[in-house]
């Protein structure tokens, strides 16, 4: 299979959005997620205390667009990440850093770019099942935050978090287990009418909602992810010419006697200062530094 004209589409995407980001880039708002939080924090005051106000007048519902609610293809992105009183100040926490870690990954103008892409891509799913299915699927921002978390996965995955604050996990298999969970609902949702009927209860009672509308929804979360992640994402760190200055990198401190594989250009710290301790190459640096987990995403880049 001749993969040149994909590899081509990519080149020309990634120039046109590094165009774009050199002529709109100074418009970009910046520490984005701490207005989006408030917004979630407005959102879940609302339906909570509101009897539901949200869900009734601010979503993205379609049915309601046609008859006149324009100001629902704005206001849903509201939607608190969280319904429980208990669990909403943690969950506002958790989607603040993820979004922070994100923004200083890719920058304010791409971190903008991924949010509005997703918003846009919910609308358009919204319309595609409301005039396909005759559905209006009452859209809120729970798989827009999931896009974001399996975007923070890809750069953050050796992250360890406590699961119901007692068992530690890395970031990386909950985001495993978020891509089943979309895998089975978009398979089980566009094959439903061949399945057999206790597979689509057994995923039914796992949470799995297998309806083409659900797997509409979950589709759209996954290509903002995969189209605006993967095709702007930052391809030098598997280059030739990268991997080569590793292995020479990697060598020189072998030669230098050390006993270390690996040494944070920040704090000086080593592998052997720390189990937990997970350590990075910073693609935007030029040089060989390599830096810990906490400080990959805080050190000031070095330029020549």
């Amino acid at each position: 299979m001749d993969i040149r004209p994909y590899k081509r589409g990519i080149n020309n995407y990634m120039k046109w959005f590094n165009k774009l980001e050199r002529k709109y880039g100074r418009y970009a708002i910046h520490n984005l997620m701490y207005y989006l939080i408030i917004l979630y924090a407005v959102g879940f005051v609302l339906e909570i205390f509101g009897n539901g106000f949200y869900s009734r007048y601010l979503s993205l519902d379609m049915a309601m667009i046609f008859k006149g609610q324009i100001w629902r293809l704005f206001t849903f992105i509201m939607g608190p990440p969280n319904s429980s009183i208990l669990f909403i100040l943690l969950s506002l926490y958790f989607y603040y850093m993820i979004g922070t870690v994100l923004e200083r990954t890719w920058g304010a103008f791409r971190f903008n770019m991924y949010m509005l892409s997703g918003w846009l891509l919910h609308i358009l799913a919204a319309l595609i099942i409301y005039l396909v299915f005759g559905v209006s699927f009452p859209f809120d921002t729970y798989y827009l935050n999931m896009s974001l978390f399996l975007a923070f996965a890809t750069i953050a995955g050796e992250m360890e978090v406590l699961l119901c604050f007692i068992i530690p996990i890395k970031v990386k298999w909950l985001a495993y287990v978020d891509m089943v969970y979309f895998a089975l609902t978009i398979i089980g949702g566009l094959f439903q009418s061949v399945l057999p009927i206790n597979i689509l209860y057994g995923l039914f009672r796992i949470g799995i909602m297998a309806t083409p509308v659900y797997a509409v929804a979950a589709l759209v979360s996954l290509l903002n992810f995969i189209v605006f992640y993967g095709m702007t994402r930052n391809y030098r760190t598997v280059s030739p010419k990268e991997i080569k200055r590793k292995a020479e990198y990697k060598h020189k401190i072998q030669a230098a006697g050390k006993g270390t594989k690996h040494k944070c250009a920040v704090c000086g710290r080593t592998e052997k200062d720390g189990e937990d301790l997970v350590f990075r190459y910073c693609s935007k640096c030029e040089g060989t530094y390599e830096y810990c987990n906490e400080h990959l995403y805080t050190h000031k880049h070095v330029t020549k």
